[in-house]
């Protein structure tokens, strides 16, 4: 069976520590839960991801050299 989430197309997902999470939110000036979703069985997701956790995704960019958005997981 492939594993998805090593595939090279598919772009980094790391959950974000407590603390690098309330930094962004509060650049951002927002609320965890106005944060785009992503369904905790996205096959892209870390084993360890569970309900609740932040997701950063990081992306290249042509026009950046890279993007960084940010997922909310769910059930």
């Amino acid at each position: 069976m492939v594993d998805v989430s090593q595939h090279e197309l598919v772009p980094e997902h790391t959950i974000l520590e407590e603390e690098t999470l309330e930094e962004v939110l509060a650049e951002y000036d927002i609320d965890r839960t106005d944060l785009p979703k992503i369904k905790r069985n996205d096959s892209a997701l870390p084993d360890e991801a569970e309900a609740g956790d932040v997701i950063k995704i990081v992306r290249d960019s042509r026009t950046t050299d890279q993007a960084v958005v940010y997922r909310l997981v769910v059930e």
